[in-house]
């Protein structure tokens, strides 16, 4: 999960959700905590931008989290490549000294702030 301000463009990794299978309850207690008026969910199409059966079940996740959360506009953006630019930047900020080996363990919330990045970067636009 990530936290962005949409002045400057910029997020923030806040956490890795952990979960036993369905991490509905998790993901519904962070919004409920964060309030937030938009949720940006990133969509796993495929290499050429088509659906995929897991961008599908994202879909229907959204659909139920809309569902309890009926104040919260959900958007979708593409998340293609954001774990690998995230495990880039990870390398980086390793080199840098800036980063923990211990730190790879939140590679997912690091992607989640790129997603929400480019979400923001599109609406600037």
């Amino acid at each position: 999960m990530a936290s962005g301000h949409p002045i400057t463009g910029t997020a923030q990794a806040l956490r890795t959700i952990t979960h036993d299978g369905d991490p509905f309850g998790a993901v519904s207690a962070v919004i409920n905590e964060w309030r937030p008026a938009t949720v940006v969910v990133g969509l796993p199409l495929t290499a050429s931008g088509d659906e995929s059966e897991m961008s599908r079940r994202v879909r229907e996740f959204v659909d139920r989290l809309a569902l309890e959360h009926p104040a919260v506009d959900f958007v979708f953006q593409d998340e293609r490549f954001s774990s690998q630019q995230a495990e880039a930047r990870f390398r980086a900020a390793r080199q840098a000294g800036h980063a923990r080996r211990s730190d790879a363990a939140n590679l997912d919330s690091h992607a989640a702030a790129i997603i929400l990045e480019s979400w923001l970067a599109e609406q600037a636009a």
